[in-house]
This record gives structure tokens, sequence and C-alpha cells, in this order.
């Protein structure tokens, strides 16, 4: 990494691994994750086989939704320590040959922001969106300033919009001002210096929060592509080995608007994220109401099926061609974990399996390494809760990395801590699975292992599907068969050879031109 190359050729070797800060180690004792204790953790990364990390925002904040209401732009909070502290980590990163991307919070800013301040008492600033009106429009919030109207948050009402302007201006609606009007050109030019700021400290790149909203009113989204295009334009000029990756979640839209890769998400795209959801979604966890129940692929009752995913999936790819990469995670901090409600740890090896072996950037959440499962019933803590079983803090609880007290994340007492530590008593740990070969983690690190070493395996490679349904079994590269089951039956198939070399397998057999897989078996096979 002494000679950085082009985002678009280091991202096809990237492992990437999402830190919740807050919850991942607590260096100070004051309960609260920090740089110092990501610091001190880097080695797990490196063991790991992790080479590129984001953390979500560090930024200054009031934290009314966990710091994606950010308030300074170039000063991290102090609940995480300094910028220097910041620096300090990129740099004991970059040593061990992984990168940091950090999560650019685009769309909209904190209401106190010293631009939301001023905007609010200045009826001529046009940083964000103002309706003058005697009656509010739909969804705008009452002026907290001396100016007189409304504003326009983009998610909570503490989170006001700024102004990207409106693809379809109206007369009428003075506040629906075009794309090239003075605020937004401000807020674009805004955007440039803080992503040239912290790429000139070390940073690789950003994960860029909520990035299909920034232009309003926009159908199919053509004034919001064109922006990123034009950001996109400026950044392989002035940072080129740094990459943009989006929360979009719709990749044959995002990386064609200038992303280096977009995220399947649970929501997003005309489908609102049913591809991830057809994977991993079983309806326990995060659930938001307006999602058609379905039985996920990964269910060990084996009455899903992996042909959602798979339709998407190539419609995608064959949209995107070479022009960026679909990223694949295990979950996020707004969604449910792998281990979830009645998915058992058992279940999980098949579904790391697929996701590192399959053609898409694997994402690995904080925590799913070891199995770390969705803990239901937590109060709302900022601003998790969206819904009435949609909460996300059972996503963003403390990393569990041994048996003492609070998990080994904190030394703070039990109620000083961010949020409660898994109250299980057998709960995953990252030294006991360091210390049991046969554990998760170890295997996440073989499959991780393998990936690096196959170019096959990784995004470049082709792939045949040979059987859709139970068990999954497709090629790569034309060089490494890959069998998933993720059932609790075992399941049968023809095989495409009458033998194959095993080289990450369990409960998976090739022999005379069958394949078979018990419950829950898998399998990465050399041709």
């Amino acid at each position: 990494m002494t000679s950085p190359r082009p985002a678009g050729e280091w991202l096809a070797d990237a492992v990437l691994y999402q830190i919740y800060p807050q919850s991942f180690a607590d260096a100070d004792g004051d309960g609260i994750g920090d740089f110092a204790g990501i610091e001190e953790k880097l080695d797990h990364l490196a063991w790991l086989g992790v080479n590129t990390v984001w953390f979500n925002p560090c930024f200054d904040s009031p934290f009314d939704d966990a710091g994606y209401d950010i308030s300074d732009y170039l000063t991290v909070a102090p609940r995480y320590g300094t910028n220097d502290d910041l620096a300090r980590v990129v740099e004991a990163a970059r040593r061990r040959g992984i990168r940091v991307l950090l999560d650019l919070v685009a769309g909209h800013t904190s209401d106190r922001h010293p631009w939301f301040a001023a905007s609010a008492d200045d009826p001529s600033d046009h940083r964000y969106i103002w309706a003058g009106t005697p009656e509010p429009p739909e969804g705008f919030v009452p002026s907290p300033g001396t100016r007189p109207g409304f504003y326009r948050p983009n998610f909570f009402p503490t989170q006001p919009a700024l102004n990207f302007g409106y693809a379809r201006p109206d007369p009428a609606e003075p506040w629906r001002r075009p794309v090239d009007a003075e605020g937004p050109r401000a807020n674009r030019e805004a955007l440039r210096a803080i992503m040239d700021h912290w790429l000139a400290l070390g940073l690789s790149g950003f994960r860029v929060d909520m990035a299909a909203s920034l232009v309003k009113d926009d159908p199919g989204h053509g004034e919001t592509v064109k922006l990123w295009r034009e950001l996109r334009g400026w950044l392989d000029t002035a940072h080129p080995h740094a990459a943009l990756l989006s929360e979009w979640g719709d990749p044959a839209t995002a990386v064609p608007a200038g992303f280096h890769a977009d995220f399947f998400l649970q929501f997003g795209a005309d489908d609102d994220g049913l591809l991830l959801r057809s994977l991993w979604n079983n309806f326990t966890g995060t659930v938001s109401e307006q999602w058609e129940p379905r039985v996920p692929y990964f269910d060990a009752s084996g009455e899903g099926s992996v042909r959602t995913f798979l339709d998407g999936w190539r419609a995608a790819r064959d949209t995107i061609g070479d022009a960026g990469f679909i990223s694949l995670p295990t979950a996020n901090h707004d969604f449910s974990r792998l281990a979830c409600g009645p998915r058992t740890a058992d279940q999980l090896p098949a579904a790391f399996a697929f996701q590192l072996t399959w053609p898409t950037l694997p994402a690995i959440y904080y925590g799913d390494e070891i199995g770390m499962r969705y803990v239901p019933d937590l109060p709302d803590h900022e601003g998790s809760r969206l819904g009435p079983r949609y909460n996300r803090a059972g996503s963003r609880t403390p990393m569990q990395w041994d048996d003492s007290p609070n998990a080994g994340f904190s030394t703070a007492p039990a109620g000083a801590l961010y949020l409660p530590p898994d109250p299980d008593p057998d709960r995953p740990t990252v030294a006991a699975q360091r210390a049991d070969t046969g554990s998760l983690l170890h295997l996440v690190r073989r499959l991780i292992t393998l990936r690096r070493a196959a170019p096959e395996l990784g995004p470049a490679g082709g792939t045949e599907i040979l059987h859709d349904g139970y068990p999954l079994v497709y090629v790569r590269g034309g060089r490494y068969l890959v069998v998933v089951n993720p059932r609790r039956e075992p399941a049968e198939v023809a095989a495409p050879a009458d033998t194959a070399a095993p080289l990450e397998v369990s409960g998976v057999t090739v022999a005379k031109g069958r394949v078979r897989a018990a419950g829950f078996g898998y399998g990465v096979f050399a041709l």
C-alpha cells in the first residue's frame, strides 16, 4: 500500500468490515467505544484477513440519530477522541494493510450545525430547503429561528435536508430551487471540501449515507446521478486512489451514477430491498411493516428460493459490467444480524460460505464473524427505533471480545455502557473462538484467505450456476465448485465432475457424478 492503486483496482480485492464505533471497543472506560479501542483491536482484523474497514459516522454530533446528524464535518466527536486519534488509527491500519473509509452524510446535517443556525435566522440563505409559506408543505417542520416559515428534514426532524435543488422547479413553490441555484452549488462545493480534507489525511474513501436522496422530486434520480458523476469526475482527478461506496441499495443505478460500489440493502430499488431480504430476513429483529412476509433462502425449513436474488443480481451485474462492484453485506447497523430469531449457530457457516465465494464484495458487519446475535427487546437509543418491530439497537450491541465483564468491550459500570451486551450466558466471543479451530471465526478466516488467494472467487471471476434450489451449486472461474445447503434436510444433485478436491468442506461430498449435501452443509472444491 506504499504506492496506492486506483480505487477500481484495489476494491476488486477488498474484504470489507463495518465498524460501529460506539460498540466496537472502549479504551478509556467511559462505556462508549472510541478510536483508541479500535486501534487496540486492529490485529484482530488483520488476523481475520480484512483489508478494508468503514466506520459509521464519527463526526461531532448531538447523536439524535447515532451520529447521522452531523454538527461539524471536519471535527470528530469527542466521545471517540480527537482528529489526531483518528489519524493514528488510519496509520496503524495502513501498517497492517488495511484501508479505512469514513461514512459521509451528504444529504443533511444536524439542526445544531452552524450552517443551519445561520440559515434559520437569514431568509437569504438557501443552504437548506425553506418554505416561507403560511402553512407548511407536507413533511416540513417549523423554523426554530427568526426566519419565518418551515424547513424540510431528510429523516428525523433534527436532520434538515441540505439543498441540492429540485429536479422539477416550480415558480408557484419557490422553495423548489433548480439544481444550479446558489444554495445547491455551495453544497456541492462543500462536499468536495469535506472529502478533500479527510482524504488528504490518509483516508481511502467514503461510504455515502442516503446517496439517492440529494436532489428532491427527481424521477429516476436523473439529476442526482448527474451530481454524483460530477463529484466522481473531480475525485478521479484529485484523489484517484479514493473509493466512493453508496448507501443506495440499487447498484444498477448507483454504479452508473459514479460510485465504485453499491450495497444490496434492506431497502432501495423498485423492490424495496427484496434481493437482500430474500436471502437473510426471517421476519425477526428489524421488521418494516410494509414488507411482505417471505421465507428467506437461508432458512432451515428449505421453503425459500434463491431465484429472486439470482435474477436481481444478474440484472444488476449485466447493467454494471466492469464499471464497478456490488457489495453483499451480512448485516448492518440498520438491519438484523445473520444470527437473529430462530436462526441457530449451525446455520451460519453455510451463509458465510456463500457470501465469501459469491462474485460480490463481501461486507462483514462487526461481530458477525463470531455469530453475534440480534438482541431483542432493547430500549430506543439514539433514534434506534423506526417502527413497532424495527429497533436497530439490537444490531448495535457491544462487540463480544471475551468472557470478562461487559464481554471485554469496556471496563465501565454496566449502567454506563452505550448499550447492554448480549445477556445470553452462552454468547460467542472472539477469545473462545480464536482458541477453537473448528469455530465460525476460524472458518471465516479460512474462507477469506481462500478468496484472496484465488482471483476466480472474487468479483471478476466467472459464475456458472448449476443448480438454483437446495443445494445451491455453482462454479467460479471454471475452477472452483461451491455447494451451499442452508436447509436442515440433506439434498442431492448432479455434479459437474466425478470427483473434486475439497478445499473447505463440511457435510458435502462429490463422488460418482453426484453432489450430496448434509443439512446446513457447505463446500468449496477445486475441479
